[in-house]
């Protein structure tokens, strides 16, 4: 494999521009002047070097990407949602390998090299959405992983939990759940099952939680409670934690002091109208804080680009921040907060990391969330896909 020198360009974090010099699919040196004879020397002066970003929640499975429009049908109720997606997906070829394929092309021409992504798991679709995406997975120059994903229910839908350890036995890397009472109506039993299967095929675990007030609250209670008793800490998320953004200071400090002691980390899409959490509050406890779109172009909506620098403007806008300092947060959770949440290995701008990069032609962090211009290069694993 050639070398390859990325020459002036300035890495996220540091005081000052630098050469990051890419050997093997790693990086070598990150250092001003380098010489490195027979590189490929890619001129990057006065442009910003990012890690590879991290889609930390979407569903490839369900996407309509790539193929002819479609009028978004359902009303705006969570059952009602599920319930258009459960009637059209057959008739609309969900899940369908070569969509989940464009859709994977254009996020790595957007600098993502690491996608999470939540496939539906139920008696009528089966595995068809993991094996959908292994497919496409397997030509895209991303890496993914999944996560068995209830959609419509665990307890609530019969065959589902069977269907979930079939998953997580092929090699799926995660389980997930769904609204434990809002939808299962039976917290206590739905955390023993996918707690259960979480520890017991050493998987990671990614639970959407839509419910709010104090009855999210309280679930977020007893999803802390397990991470701390299991162990599970590192490898538990909570994705949307709509609840987090509506209860008072005191108990919402309760549970990111809990969050932060058990390893729960929060995953936020900021969609919509919906409630996102307290990032800041967050991030100042040493709670992992990641991103994503949710939903792209699907059944449940129309919208979502793949790119994740303008997902995470919409977080910061959505958090109402302004200033350098917070903006940042955002790309910090399309970055190291996903990679923490993924429990990615070797991820970063230093030497031995992989080298996952993505080039942006801006002086900083916060102009290239507000901007998010067209990247000017992409590399993934010291190979230059996109420039």
């Amino acid at each position: 494999m050639t070398d390859v020198l990325l020459r002036g360009g300035h890495p996220w974090g540091r005081d000052a521009p630098a050469d990051v010099l890419v050997r093997d699919g790693r990086i070598h040196l990150v250092a001003p002047g380098v010489e490195a004879p027979g590189a490929r020397i890619v001129d990057i002066s006065g442009q910003l070097v990012l890690p590879g970003l991290v889609e930390a929640h979407c569903h490839l499975d369900k996407t309509l990407y790539g193929g002819p429009w479609v009028p978004h049908s359902a009303d705006d109720t969570l059952a009602g949602r599920i319930a258009t997606d459960l009637g059209r997906r057959a008739e609309l070829g969900v899940p369908s390998a070569e969509r989940i394929g464009a859709l994977l092309a254009r996020m790595s021409a957007a600098g993502t090299t690491h996608v999470r992504t939540h496939t539906d798991i139920d008696p009528q679709v089966g595995l068809r959405g993991v094996e959908a995406v292994l497919e496409a997975a397997a030509s895209a120059p991303v890496d993914v992983r999944q996560v068995a994903f209830p959609q419509h229910g665990v307890l609530i839908n019969p065959g589902t939990a069977e269907l979930l350890e079939e998953a997580l036995k092929s090699g799926v890397e995660a389980v997930g759940g769904l609204d434990p009472a809002g939808i299962d109506r039976d917290p206590v039993r739905h955390l023993d099952l996918i707690f259960g299967l979480a520890e017991r095929y050493g998987a990671h675990l990614d639970l959407h939680l839509h419910d709010g007030g104090s009855l999210g609250g309280w679930e977020l209670e007893l999803i802390t409670e397990r991470t701390r008793a299991l162990g599970l800490g590192g490898r538990v998320t909570v994705s949307h934690a709509y609840a987090l953004g509506q209860l008072d200071d005191a108990y919402q400090d309760r549970l990111i002091q809990g969050f932060a002691e058990a390893g729960v980390a929060i995953a936020t899409a900021a969609v919509y109208s919906f409630p996102v959490p307290p990032i800041k509050k967050l991030r100042a406890a040493g709670v992992t804080v990641a991103c994503g779109h949710d939903g792209i172009r699907d059944l449940w909506g129309p919208y979502g680009s793949g790119d994740m620098l303008e997902r995470a403007m919409h977080v910061a806008y959505r958090s109402t921040f302004r200033r350098d300092e917070d903006i940042e947060l955002a790309l910090e959770a399309a970055t190291y907060g996903g990679a923490r949440a993924l429990g990615l290995e070797s991820y970063g701008l230093s030497p031995g990391d992989r080298a996952d990069l993505v080039v942006v032609p801006c002086g900083g962090a916060a102009e290239a969330v507000v901007v998010h211009p067209a990247r000017t290069l992409v590399m993934k694993d010291g190979v230059v896909l996109h420039n």
